[in-house]
């Protein structure tokens, strides 16, 4: 099964507006970037993040190197983990209960 990774992170947290999640990504050139998604909206926590809400911010070639699942709101300091560290695998079984 293919995910089209950054709208499926974005359905799972309009279903689940009390989460959060924590993805760090590899692009398509290898590079690392961590996005947070929240109540449907991407934003990077490395790059910047276009203004625009209809431009993807996961690449569509992104791999998933691990995941959190947190309580909102998010607190840096102090995170609230619903579940940390997910596999690719076991984000994709989440983020597949949400189609």
């Amino acid at each position: 099964m293919v995910l089209d990774l950054g709208p499926d992170l974005e359905r799972y947290t309009r279903q689940h507006p009390r989460e959060v999640l924590l993805v760090e990504l590899i692009d398509e050139l290898g590079e690392v970037d961590q996005v947070m998604v929240y109540r449907g909206f991407s934003s990077s926590l490395v790059r910047s993040t276009p203004d625009d809400p209809d431009l993807p911010v996961v690449p569509a070639q992104a791999r998933v190197r691990v995941a959190h699942r947190l309580l909102s709101p998010y607190d840096p300091h102090h995170p609230n983990y619903i579940q940390a560290n997910l596999t690719p695998t076991q984000l994709e079984q989440l983020l597949s209960s949400c189609r």
